[in-house]
């Protein structure tokens, strides 16, 4: 095991280094007046508060009340990320209760990644955070709308119905955030480094192809650095998770539909244009090796529409039940297999 410090113990993230250093390399977002910045944090709370419950009678999903709603900068939001980080590989690396060796190195390298996130992330449900919170990042969803040339108001609700359908995720299966935690502990534990050496080869990965233009996609990305069957089999499954909760958002925020967010089919025609350019899903998709055009978005929605139209939003629902009825990487591209096997 390489990387290890006094003791045994691995190395861990300094998650104030990495805050710093993510500050640091950030670009700073648009420009708006005061009163502006105001106007927009208001309207993202607002908003907020009117997605939960056109995403619970949408869904038809049951979960706890929703917990906080934070409408944050580019620098809270990789402050944010840096802690929740740090605190999950120091879980996944073993005993908390001994102090860890921090490594300089790596939270550098996690801070750097963050500054590239923070500038294209609108919005984020943290399963990992106890309150359950959602973070909203106010200079990003300004820069979008007006990229796109979208209303400000239905672009901020709709942003906002994404992130709630995560919530209620969540909050519905309890179980879920344990689960997902205990793959990525495993595919940790499965190569030959610890978490925060794990996480900084990937860090630097993405930060080498950054500037290129060229090259496989599957250059730089889990499949690469984690090669061996168990590890490609762990990345399937977190692939297929990530890709169902992504699909599930995705169709349930336009299934909300104009009555709503009257201007949304211009909306999604025009931020689907976007995302196959760049963006946060850019750099997951270098990661994961996935193909091109957003495969989690549109292989899970496609499930989700599947799945819906044959055995509608209750029978859909029933994949939130437990591990086991979780769909495979296989039957995210095959439907019907799902159907099939769980018994809707």
């Amino acid at each position: 095991m390489t990387g290890e410090g006094p003791g045994g113990r691995l190395p861990q993230l300094d998650a104030a280094l990495a805050s710093r250093t993510g500050a640091r390399l950030v670009r700073p977002g648009p420009r708006v007046s005061p009163a502006e910045a105001a106007q927009v944090v208001d309207a993202l709370r607002g908003h907020a508060r009117a997605a939960e419950d056109h995403i619970r009678e949408t869904t038809r999903l049951e979960a706890p009340g929703a917990g906080p709603t934070l409408v944050v900068d580019r620098g809270r939001w990789i402050e944010a990320n840096a802690a929740t980080y740090s605190r999950v590989l120091a879980d996944l690396d073993g005993d908390t209760r001994s102090r860890p060796v921090q490594s300089a190195a790596t939270s550098v390298q996690l801070g750097a990644l963050l500054a590239v996130l923070a500038q294209r992330v609108l919005g984020q449900f943290d399963p990992f955070d106890a309150d359950g919170r959602l973070l909203l990042v106010a200079p990003n969803v300004v820069h979008v709308e007006r990229e796109l040339r979208v209303p400000p108001e239905d672009f901020r609700l709709w942003v906002c119905l994404h992130e709630e359908t995560h919530r209620v995720q969540f909050g519905h299966a309890p179980w879920l955030a344990e689960h997902l935690r205990g793959i990525a502990g495993r595919l940790l534990r499965s190569a030959d480094l610890g978490g925060a050496e794990t996480l900084a080869r990937l860090a630097g990965q993405v930060g080498r192809r950054r500037g290129r233009r060229s090259g496989s996609a599957a250059e730089g990305s889990l499949a690469v650095l984690l090669a061996t069957p168990e590890q490609r089999e762990l990345v399937d499954q977190v692939t297929a998770v990530m890709s169902l909760l992504e699909g599930h958002a995705d169709v349930m925020m336009d299934r909300v539909g104009p009555a709503v967010v009257p201007s949304v089919r211009q909306i999604r025609a025009r931020f689907s244009g976007r995302r196959s350019r760049r963006g946060f899903d850019l750099v997951v998709r270098r990661l994961l090796g996935l193909e091109a055009k957003l495969a989690q978005y549109r292989d899970g929605a496609a499930f989700v529409r599947h799945v819906v139209r044959r055995r509608g939003v209750d029978g859909f629902n029933t994949v939130f039940t437990g591990p086991e009825t979780l769909p495979t990487l296989a039957e995210i591209h095959q439907p019907a297999r799902w159907v099939q096997r769980v018994g809707v």
